[in-house]
């Protein structure tokens, strides 16, 4: 079976890499995180940093499907009537300038149905593949996530999106805690601040691996079977 050069161990650890058994997991590419007027924009930060992963997430996307890999697609947002929006989460929000569940360019902010909210027209699901609306960074917490994953026998996890240091890694700790085999696609991910980036990539190597393994899209391209 062919392992994906990665740091820092060929991944999977077993060998077991598979269309069957290996999804596609494409983190929070919506609006509100890396479009013009979103959540993100509107704190004041460097959209570029965001929106760097799209082409390599799109590459590794058409791979994916043509080779018939899972696929699986999250948003971060709230209920329309805020239910499930912790109150120092909206605070929090409010003091950068950009409050959740609050009118902005693109609609209410980090709300499901809003604009804003929705996945980029670059890396829009087909109708065959798993969104999972999330309420919170994780996407585990409070989803069927882990009952799709299981269901299907997926047991190898490529991870994608924004932001490398929020979304994205606690998605990866999530999924590692379950027993999941996890690779971070280096350049397939994003953060509005490129040192959070860069550490965060570094967490994952440590202690031999101690959340799974990181590896350039162009190496997962290279090896897909």
């Amino acid at each position: 079976m062919p392992t994906i050069e990665a740091n820092p161990y060929p991944w999977p650890y077993n060998g077991d890499l598979k269309p069957d058994n290996t999804v596609l997991i494409i983190i929070d590419m919506q609006t509100d995180f890396c479009g013009k007027g979103g959540y993100v924009d509107s704190m004041g930060y460097d959209l570029s940093l965001t929106r760097a992963p799209i082409e390599p997430i799109k590459a590794l996307l058409a791979a994916a499907r043509a080779k018939g890999y899972h696929v699986i697609h999250t948003r971060e947002g709230h209920r329309p009537d805020l239910s499930d929006l912790p109150d120092n989460k909206r605070w929090r929000s409010r003091r950068m300038g950009a409050g959740i569940g609050d009118p902005g360019p693109c609609g209410k902010i980090l709300v499901r149905g809003e604009p804003g909210w929705d996945i980029i027209e670059e890396l829009a699901p087909l109708p065959s593949e798993a969104i999972i609306d999330k309420p919170g960074k994780g996407s585990f917490c409070a989803t069927d996530l882990e009952l799709i994953l299981r269901t299907r026998g997926i047991t190898n996890l490529m991870l994608t999106g924004i932001t490398t240091d929020v979304c994205v890694h606690t998605t990866m700790r999530e999924a590692n805690d379950r027993g999941f085999e996890c690779l971070i696609v280096s350049d397939a991910c994003g953060a509005t601040d490129p040192g959070n980036h860069t550490a965060a990539l570094k967490m994952v190597t440590m202690q031999g691996g101690v959340f799974g393994a990181v590896a350039s899209s162009a190496d997962v391209l290279a090896v897909m079977p």
